[in-house]
């Protein structure tokens, strides 16, 4: 009979890894005697990180101790202690092969019930010193899982564990781990996983968006339940194009139509998408990259960008002050996965400033398909003289039979007139939306300075959004994501010490260029010397956080990621740069 072999606790702490302090949890410790347990976790233990661990559905973490016996061979070590893989319950039995999601347990008198595998994180390896650990848990099928508590109730070492109920499917923990983390996925084994009601919410989310991916189309690489995959980039690198058009749209926004020098046709890209300029500011200095969301209907005989011109903007100032008709461009295929949702649901397009461009594509997009959405324009400018695209977005609305406008001005000028040039003056917020009636059920795009994203994000979730409905475009940085440690706001720079001898590497939203020192085991290490923004959990090519969109050049990966990402993506974390690389981060 399975047997609670050992009881584990542990309270979070501050450790030192790669010059950082990372907070975990992960160090646990026996107890001796017996234990309460409760719905969110054991008498004396406690979670660091609740994003990734804990919580009702993640209470109680268990290992087992023929998987002991198993990575004492492989790593050739005799050193492991209970609570060596930061598990709460050691157990005698209940391998991952057998134990199915779903099935319940009694241990003393608590009681139990399986939700999910082991969520990957770099902080086990950490805990092992062995940074490989994350991807050998998931590639050897011997993850762990989580019981979620039933019955709350005292356990301790040497209690029998007693199998009460079988979960439906019989999906091992093992085969739900790889379903997630692994190639080879079908649709009959989506259905099953997510016929059980055990499985955690997360878990089915992934799953759900899986599921929704037409398997039999499917793509040799990528996982929409890892990451937000997007569509392959419609060309790898740069393009030449000219600039066909340049026309003024407000007092600081200047719009520029860019057209194929080769006179062949551009794939159709999506509405909200963005491309990334290489340009040659000052001949005698590395190029610079700038990244700028498309403003129209996607077409393929050109594209067009609309573009504030910054006080101390490089690549703005260089634009609207020096860039002329004909002149050629090195331009990226458009990309981005802030993009319109297919729906029925009412489209909210809410922006601010030069936030307007990639909505407008999007209000293009819905006028040229003759959408019968409730479709709301909700826009802040200054006023009259700060605000773009006003007549024409008047003009696609009124192509739009159930669409609406609203613009609010902060500081209209005493010429800007109240009912024609706007609707109000102030800025935009979740009591203005309830005052027009704008339906929480709504699809929210959302676009504009980072203050008005925050403030925005922030107000829709109080007024009871889904998080799920709420979708943005940052022209900045992304958030970065940094499991376990504070995310600490620098200004991106380039590396200390000499500069390295290999190719290139450019981080176009950040604007830095610095060639690459194999110093380095990774990109993501040379971004993290860099203090560029990036995002990452595993570190070990297991979990897809960190893909990175790959907008040129080619990578090698060491070690090789358990599963491929779409094309035109990267996971950087374990990926070096083949040849000079440019990358969204």
């Amino acid at each position: 009979m399975p047997r609670l072999l050992s009881v584990n606790v542990g309270l979070p702490r501050d450790v030192t890894w790669n010059g950082k302090t990372v907070r975990t949890s992960v160090w646990k410790s026996p107890v001796d005697g017996r234990r309460m347990v409760r719905k969110l976790n054991i008498q004396g233990d406690a979670q660091a990180d609740l994003s990734g661990h804990g919580g009702e559905q993640r209470a109680v973490f268990v290992y087992q101790m023929d998987s002991y016996h198993y990575w004492e061979r492989f790593l050739g070590r005799s050193d492991f202690t209970f609570g060596q893989f930061g598990e709460n319950f050691t157990v005698e039995g209940l391998a991952d092969n057998e134990v199915c999601i779903g099935d319940r347990y009694r241990i003393g008198n608590a009681e139990f019930e399986v939700t999910q595998p082991r969520v990957t994180c770099y902080r086990v390896g950490i805990r092992m010193n062995e940074p490989r650990m994350p991807a050998l848990l998931v590639a050897h099928h011997k993850p762990g899982f989580y019981f979620r508590v039933l019955q709350e109730g005292e356990v301790g070492a040497g209690d029998n564990i007693v199998k009460i109920a079988d979960g439906p499917e019989r999906f091992s923990v093992a085969e739900v781990d790889a379903l997630l983390y692994l190639p080879g996925q079908t649709r009959e084994q989506l259905q099953r996983v997510l016929r059980i009601p055990a499985l955690s919410k997360g878990w089915q989310g992934s799953f759900q968006a899986m599921l929704q991916q037409d398997l039999s189309s499917k793509t040799a690489a990528g996982n929409p339940g890892l990451a937000d995959e997007e569509q392959p980039p419609a060309w790898p690198g740069f393009r030449q194009m000219r600039i066909a058009n340049i026309n003024k749209e407000s007092a600081n926004v200047t719009s520029f139509v860019l057209a194929p020098t080769d006179g062949q046709p551009l794939p159709l890209c999506q509405a909200g998408q963005f491309i990334v300029l290489r340009l040659l500011v000052d001949p005698g200095k590395p190029p610079v990259l700038r990244s700028y969301s498309l403003s129209d209907l996607p077409a393929v005989d050109h594209l067009r960008i609309s573009v504030k011109s910054e006080l101390n903007g490089i690549g703005s100032s260089f634009l609207c002050n020096h860039a002329r008709e004909g002149d050629r461009l090195d331009v990226s295929a458009p990309r981005g996965s802030f993009t319109l949702r297919p729906s029925q649901s009412p489209v909210v397009l809410l922006s601010a400033g030069v936030g307007g461009t990639p909505v407008m594509s999007m209000l293009h997009a819905l006028a040229a398909e003759k959408s019968q959405r409730e479709i709301w324009w909700i826009y802040g400018a200054r006023n009259r003289a700060d605000h773009p695209f006003a007549e024409e977005s008047r003009s696609l609305l009124k192509q739009l039979s159930r669409g609406r406008g609203y613009i609010v001005y902060s500081r209209p000028a005493p010429t800007d007139q109240a009912g024609a040039d706007f609707d109000a003056p102030g800025h935009i917020d979740t009591a203005l939306l309830e005052k027009l009636g704008v339906s929480r059920g709504s699809d929210f795009y959302l676009c504009g300075p980072t203050s008005f994203l925050q403030s925005m994000r922030d107000g829709l979730r109080n007024w009871g959004v889904l998080a799920e409905n709420v979708h943005t475009e940052i022209f900045g940085s992304l958030e970065a994501i940094t499991p376990g440690m504070a995310q600490a706001v620098h200004t991106p720079h380039l590396p200390p010490g000499p500069p390295g001898a290999g190719p290139p590497v450019s981080f176009a939203r950040s604007g830095i260029t610095t060639a690459w020192d194999p110093k380095f085991a990774s990109l993501l290490e040379l971004a993290e010397a860099c203090d560029v923004p990036v995002r990452w959990s595993c570190r070990s090519g297991v979990c897809h956080t960190c893909m990175t969109g790959l907008i040129g050049g080619s990578i090698t990966y060491n070690p090789e990621p358990l599963e491929m990402p779409a094309p035109g993506n990267v996971l950087v974390c374990c990926s070096q740069p083949g040849a000079g690389v440019t990358l969204d981060l």
